[in-house]
Order: structure tokens, then sequence, then C-alpha cells
């Protein structure tokens, strides 16, 4: 495995690099929200859901946009810059908002950001390396953002305990998200044959087959994947003091940077669909186990634990299989789609689970969530499972050979 992380070429660690910088930014504020947002803020579990919905299904729109125009350009990092530039300079601003409206306007700035940077970041990572790398190369990807995840909770952590005003921790967020921005300047990109000029195209139906149905599978797991901002908010209603909720959180980052690289690069070996339905399952029981608690408790912090497994079996490997899935010439597209159809379903994912967790009871929206991952993963079966091609020169960051052409393209690639 180490020699295997090790054989990655510059430009995946260096965006693993930038992420790990920018979570460690955003999840600095990402625990303190719910919170600030019902100490500070004096909203409740229907304005979380409509705020995280709104930001979320924006971004995705974006995702869509900038993974096309990836294609077209063959230029990810202007969109990179712009998107960590949006991000890096609206977290600091919820130190001065004294409403919940306000708080929707910035984390809609931060969306917007994350949807112009993640399909042409994406698209850029699965363009460093071979077919048979994509697993890995995600996997490690998502281990250093969620590195991130860790060092922000216990930045949060730190200052609670000192008795920093939560106000005064936000503006902390500047310095890791300026760091992330210097960073994106020395990324070089993949010498790329420019693209045929052809008209602007983001329809559905010029994608694959298969990936059409995997999308469906993802439009449908994510119904039931609202904003963590839930879970956080039913750790505090359980009892976990509120100084605990961001080590609760970096412990549950931290569990997935473990075993995001190894799980996503068991998912070249044996199959991105085997270990995306073993995450699926995970993701149920979880969410069907949490619905069962009633008060905080060693099987409280043992659930969020296993929670970061489910993290570190998907993340990678849904990306990893976006590029498989996808023909090489429409990759940001793909993403896009891919990125679009997640973020979109979240807004009414969060608008149900904060209904059904206000009017109804939290168990009803826990066992709603675990009943949409049950059926993502039975879906995964009219998926199928791609076959990767193997490639048969060596990859590295300033040199991607040209891709075949569709007709020489695998039969997965179709």
């Amino acid at each position: 495995m180490l020699h295997a992380l090790r054989a990655l070429p510059r430009t995946v660690w260096l965006v693993g690099l930038i992420s790990l910088l920018n979570d460690s930014a955003s999840e600095l504020l990402y625990p303190l929200l719910p919170l600030y947002l019902t100490s500070v803020l004096l909203a409740g579990p229907r304005a979380l859901g409509l705020i995280e919905g709104i930001a979320e299904a924006t971004a995705s729109l974006l995702k869509l946009f900038s993974g096309i125009f990836m294609d077209r350009t063959r230029r990810a990092r202007p969109w990179m810059l712009v998107g960590y530039g949006l991000a890096g300079v609206g977290r600091p601003l919820v130190a001065f908002i004294h409403s919940w409206p306000w708080l929707l306007a910035i984390r809609f700035s931060d969306r917007v950001g994350k949807g112009l940077r993640t399909s042409p970041r994406d698209t850029l990572l699965a363009q460093s390396v071979p077919a048979q790398q994509r697993g890995l190369a995600f996997g490690l990807h998502r281990a250093m953002d969620n590195a991130g995840a860790v060092i922000g909770p216990l930045m949060a952590a730190a200052l609670l305990a000192w008795q920093v005003p939560l106000r005064q921790i936000f503006l902390w967020a500047a310095i890791p998200g300026a760091l992330c921005i210097l960073l994106t300047f020395a990324l070089r990109e993949p010498a790329l044959p420019r693209p045929k000029a052809r008209p602007f195209d983001w329809r559905f139906a010029e994608l694959p087959a298969t990936f059409r149905r995997y999308l469906l599978v993802v439009a449908l797991f994510t119904l039931g994947n609202s904003s963590n901002l839930f879970l956080l908010l039913r750790a505090r209603e359980l009892g976990v003091p509120a100084a605990q909720l961001p080590l609760l959180w970096a412990a549950v980052s931290g569990i997935a940077m473990l075993f995001s690289a190894p799980l996503s690069g068991l998912s070249d070996r044996i199959g991105r669909i085997h270990v995306l339905r073993a995450g699926y399952l995970a993701y149920a029981i979880f969410y069907f186990l949490l619905g069962q608690v009633t008060h905080a408790s060693w099987l409280l912090y043992g659930l969020f634990g296993f929670y970061g497994l489910f993290l570190a079996a998907t993340e990678g490997v849904e990306k990893a299989l976006v590029a498989d899935l996808a023909p090489p010439e429409r990759a940001g597209m793909a993403f896009g789609w891919f990125n679009l159809v997640a973020g979109a379903m979240l807004l009414p994912a969060s608008l149900l689970f904060g209904l059904l967790y206000q009017a109804v009871s939290p168990t009803v929206a826990f066992l709603s969530s675990a009943a949409c991952a049950t059926g993502a993963m039975l879906l995964t079966l009219w998926v199928g499972s791609p076959r990767v091609r193997r490639a048969t020169i060596e990859y590295h960051p300033l040199h991607v050979p040209a891709q075949p052409s569709p007709a020489e393209a695998p039969p997965s690639h179709r």
C-alpha cells in the first residue's frame, strides 16, 4: 500500500493537500453551526434543513456547468482558484451575522465556490492516473480531505476550551483558507490535447446507459442522506456536551482518513460495486440504530465511529466509478451530472429529514434514511460491475497520453 501511494503523481498529492487545508477551514466551523444556529441565531431544525438544502442544491447545478466547461477548455486550475477563493472569503463572515438568513447567504456563497471547483478537480484527478489507480487516487484525496476534517474540529475544540467566543472562532477559518488558495497556484495540469470544437452539450442521454443507471442509485441513496449537521444535532440532544461535538466529529473524520485509501484501493482489485454495497449497508445500519438510541453512551460513540467506515467505503469509490463508466472525452460532464444529482437530491433530503425530525420524531426521520440506503444497495444489482481498462503505459503529472476514440474504448465506456 505504501509503495502504491508513493507511486501516485505529484498532482494527486497536491490536490489532496489543498483539500486538507480547505477542509480544515470548513470543519473548524461545521460542528459549531448547529450550536451557533440554535443558541445565537435562535433557529431550529427546519431552518437548518432549508439552509443546507438550498446551499447544496445550488452548488450541484454549478458542478454540472463547470464540468462541461472543463471538457471544453481542459483547464481545472482557474475553476479551483475561484471556487476556493469564494469559500476562503465567505467563511469568516459568519462572525458578523445576526440572523439565520445571513447564514443562508454565506453558506450559499460557500457552496457556489464548491460547485465551481468540484467537477474540474475530480476530472483532474481522474486524468492524472491510469484506470487501475483511480480508486487509490480518489481514496488518498478523501483521506487527506478527512485529515482536514480532523484538524478543523480539534482546532474548534481547543478554542472552545480556551473560552474563545464563537464569533471569534469563525475568524480563524481565514488562515487555512488563504493557504489553500496559495497552493492552488502551484498546481501543474496534465498536458492534454485540445478537444474538437462542438456545440455546448449537457444532455443526460449522451452518457452511457450504465452510467445513467448508476446515477439513479446515487439519487435514491442521497434522498436519505441529509446534512451531517443533523447527526451533530441528534448527538447534542442525546446529551453529548457542546464542547465534545467537535471531538466527536473529528473522530469520525479520523476513521474515514485512516480507511479511505485502503478501502478505495480495495475497489481497484475486487470491483467498485462490491465496496459501494458494503458502504451503503453500513449507512443503513448506522441510521437505523441512531434512531433507536435514547441517551449518550458508549453505543452512540461507537456508532459515530462506524459512520466513519461508511464514509471511507463510499466517498472515493463513488467518484472512481464515475471515471470508470464515463467516456474519457466527457469525463467533466459525467462528474458534473454525478455531482448535480447528488447535490440536487440534498435539498429534498434535508427538507424531508428536518420536517420528519421536528413534526413527527427523530426515530422516524432516521428510519426513512435507512430505508433509502437499503433500497440503493439493492438497486446496485441493476448497475453491474464495470470492467476497468488496464493502462499499458506509464502516467505522470505532466503528460497524459491521448485517450482512445469512442470506437476504441472498452465496452464499459460505451
